[in-house]
């Protein structure tokens, strides 16, 4: 049994096999990561270690088959209480209403403030203690509102030991088919001697210590070097077996601070928390050193998918969730931030007073209005094949992955095939060339040490040597940044590829602008270019036109940013568009029936999309790719209220007919298609059982049979065929 201490009337829960309970079982985790928690402090003793331990992580080359499927549960790893809620969710609650088990950690005890007050209150003395305590007593709060229960539900808690000799407070609720652990490791976000978590990180020898929050049923004082968090975090995903990660953003943005854009919370020249990055790096070395190790012992990979999300990005760009989705978050956030007039029965508070009450509506910060993804783009690239079946290209564990449909029109998956490659960012783009032949593109953590050592990302790729049969060896293609602290910053990659044999690859820059790099037809790639056009959002849309001429859009502050060629294999260069509103995520677009490019997506906070026809103009000196700002017609989508990204697809009609289809979130996170550009076209929703994780595909299968490709909470996509849609 883990070690239990009584907290007030609570009793200890133990069920190991759905969270992290047992003594026992984490007895065998801390065998398993013995070698890198040997000489680490626990319990408040140690001295620090000047040397860094080697790295265990993720092999590219490796691809041994993925563990069984298992019961779906969502594990996140945040820095402060409440971090959850204002930056995963409304993704993190839609999966816990759904059914699915979470088990939350938090990092630090979020005591800095040290003091719960709002006006009105006669002002109280710096109690960090109890200010801990108070968060976790609103957190508690938020996710009993979140299943649906009493605000005040009873939690059993109970203490955990970790790997290195640490122990952390576990606090569970359970109903019906609900099940929520919050985990907390409580470090003092200013330890002694003025050390923060990201010196943890990034200084070798660095030590942190925990903050004993009131009322705790763990009393014991734990130390922390680097090594004791990433085998902490390791060990729990190894209990807890999660088939979805919840992290923060490891690579936040760069952020100019001026009159127009106040510093506020952000942490030197990026726009996130100084303690957010870490976390984050923290989450993502162990996520790697989770999976070499189980790969290592059991020669299989874990089974999971992951999405990062943007922390105080959230203030820098265009609000981009509608009103009713505010306000269910909103709900959550107000729970956390409780009253103090409520009587919770905790002494110490009952939540976080100054984010109560509507305040986080009220605040120019706005981090409630909105929640945006680090790795934009859809979990799954899919593709039909020669034989009709869809092929769906994912990352699994960490690695690229490859599901085939086992007939075509089955709409049922075989088990994945690991394709190696990672660590990887969750999002991969996928294209088959003018041959035939299937390329993925994915963005790899290539090195992620701390302690002083390296911390590089890299794009790569993957290219059948012929349709359908082997695949070369992984190519590492670098990034258009020369530094790899603004290499850090590259976004997802997005590629097309054009009739003439090439392939063009686009990623956005440290600078927000765009790059590309070119594989001409001989299989060569040329050099990195810069294409300027700075200040768009990650989440780029590419299409080719009539003319065949590459087109790529991109959300910026200002309107929609626009790039492309004047001819077929020439230079594609930023061309600026002119009469398009702002955006609030990145446009879907695709070849609309008469030839125009459709250009689909929301204003900031709006729930209906506009849908925008360009049409390309014609020089004197032959066709060219310019939009003609007087050929545009707008059409709003009045019956397609949701939120965030929407794809566009081009269908060719059963009836001699081409038709634009879109897909996206409803405003509950189930996933509608909808056929055409008519004011009047109305969407069909996906069942409510196909909750996606992230964004979903849409692609023609069998027959031209529409499908619509999620990946799902258990890590393995689905397949929607909706049927009022079929005969386009």
């Amino acid at each position: 049994m883990a070690t239990e201490e009584r907290h007030g009337a609570t009793q200890v829960h133990n069920i190991a096999h759905k969270g992290i309970a047992r003594r026992s079982a984490l007895a065998g985790i801390a065998a398993v990561t013995a070698a890198a928690a040997a000489g680490c402090a626990g319990g408040g003793s140690g001295t620090p270690r000047p040397v860094r331990t080697p790295v265990r992580a993720v092999d590219p080359s490796a691809t041994d088959a993925y563990t069984p499927a298992g019961r779906p549960l969502l594990l996140q790893v945040m820095a402060h209480p409440d971090d959850d809620l204002y930056f995963m969710n409304p993704d993190a609650e839609q999966l816990v209403r759904a059914g699915v088990p979470v088990v939350s950690v938090y990092v630090t005890a979020g005591e800095a403030i040290g003091k719960n007050w709002v006006p009105g209150m006669d002002r109280p003395v710096l109690d960090k203690a109890a200010y801990s305590a108070a968060r976790h007593q609103g957190l508690r709060q938020a996710y009993a509102t979140m299943i649906g229960v009493d605000t005040f539900a009873t939690w059993q808690t109970s203490v955990i030991d970790l790997p290195g000799g640490v122990r952390a407070e576990s606090d569970v609720l359970v109903h019906g088919r609900h099940r929520i652990q919050l985990v907390f490791l409580n470090l003092a976000m200013l330890s002694p001697g003025r050390v923060r978590l990201p010196a943890l990180w990034s200084k070798s020898g660095a030590v942190m210590q925990t903050l004993v929050a009131t009322g705790s049923p763990c009393r014991t004082v734990s130390r922390y070097h680097h090594d004791t968090l990433v085998d902490a975090l390791a060990a729990i995903m190894t209990e807890c077996r999660p088939t979805v990660i919840h992290t923060m953003d490891p690579d936040p943005e760069f952020q100019t601070h001026d009159a127009d854009h106040p510093k506020d919370n952000d942490y030197g020249s990026c726009s996130d928390h100084r303690d957010h990055t870490p976390t984050a790096l923290f989450t993502w070395k162990a996520m790697s050193q989770w999976v070499a190790d189980t790969t290592r012992r059991d020669h299989r990979a874990p089974r999971f998918t992951t999405l990062a999300f943007r922390g105080y990005y959230n203030q820098r760009w265009p609000h981009n969730l509608p009103p009713g989705v505010v306000q269910r978050k909103l709900r959550l956030v107000d729970a956390y931030g409780g009253d103090p007039r409520w009587e919770c029965g905790n002494p110490a508070g009952c939540g976080d007073y100054g984010q109560g009450q509507g305040r986080s509506l009220r605040s120019r910060k706005g981090w409630v209005r909105s929640t945006h993804h680090r790795y934009p783009g859809p979990q799954v690239a899919v593709r039909t094949d020669a034989a009709g079946r869809l092929e769906a290209y994912g990352v699994l564990g960490l690695q690229a992955a490859r599901w085939r449909e086992t007939a075509p029109g089955s709409g049922r998956w075989a088990a994945p095939q690991n394709l190696g490659g990672g660590p990887l960012a969750p999002a991969l783009a996928q294209v088959t060339d003018a041959a035939g032949r299937v390329v993925l593109f994915g963005l790899r953590f290539t090195h992620l040490e701390g302690q002083g050592g390296g911390n590089v990302r890299e794009l790569v790729a993957l290219e059948q040597r012929t349709p359908g049969g082997a695949w070369r060896p992984w190519r590492r293609l670098g990034t258009p940044e020369q530094r790899p602290v603004r290499g850090r910053r590259v976004g997802t990659p997005v590629a097309l590829a054009t009739p003439d044999g090439r392939v063009h690859l686009f990623a956005r820059t440290a600078a927000k602008g765009l790059a590309t790099r070119v594989r001409a037809a001989d299989g060569a790639w040329g050099p990195w270019q810069d294409l300027g056009g700075n200040g768009v959002q990650d989440g780029l849309s590419a299409v080719v036109d009539r003319q065949q001429r590459v087109h790529v859009f991109a959300a910026g502050h200002d309107s929609v940013h626009h790039w492309t060629q004047d001819a077929p294999g020439g230079p594609v260069y930023f061309q600026p568009l002119t009469g398009l509103p702002q955006p609030s995520h990145p446009p879907g677009v695709a070849l609309a029936p008469d030839g125009t490019l459709a250009l689909v997506y929301r204003a900031p906070a709006a729930p209906s999309p506009l849908a925008y026809r360009l049409a390309t103009a014609t020089g004197d000196d032959g066709p060219r790719a310019a939009i003609d700002g007087r050929e545009l017609h707008s059409t709003a989508l009045r019956h397609f209220d949701g939120y965030g990204p929407i794809a566009a697809l081009t269908v060719a009609g059963r009836r001699g007919t081409d038709a634009v289809l879109l897909v996206g979130r409803a405003e509950d996170g189930r996933m509608q298609v909808q056929k055409g550009l008519a004011a009047g076209a109305v969407p069909h929703r996906a069942p409510i059982g196909l909750l996606p994780v992230g964004a979903s595909a849409l692609v023609t299968g069998a027959d031209q049979q529409v499908c619509v490709v999620g990946m799902g909470a258990g890590a393995a996509p689905w397949v929607w065929q909706p049927h009022p849609t079929s005969d386009v």
